[in-house]
């Protein structure tokens, strides 16, 4: 029983954690919740993706980060600008 409430509370406090770095909350609430120490120092560890660099779509305008190939909006093949949008 103090394991479930342990792995419950991990998994509340991971999948916000998960959420503040723009990933999904229940993917880190679930990876924090199965083994507890483990996953939150995989949360805390993982990406920022807010720090990421970005650049815009010239088909639709869309902001989305330099490492995606299509846009998301209109499905146009992205190329590597020479340098990100400002933040």
């Amino acid at each position: 029983m103090v394991f479930l409430l342990i792995s419950a509370v991990f998994g509340l406090i991971g999948g916000f954690a998960g959420r503040a770095k723009g990933s999904s909350f229940l993917l880190w609430a679930i990876v924090c919740a199965i083994p507890p120490y483990v996953g939150l120092l995989a949360v805390a560890l993982y990406r920022n993706e807010h720090d990421e660099p970005k650049g815009q779509c010239p088909g639709c305008g869309k902001v989305v980060p330099l490492h995606q190939a299509l846009c998301t909006r209109c499905g146009t093949e992205l190329e590597h600008p020479d340098a990100p949008l400002p933040v």
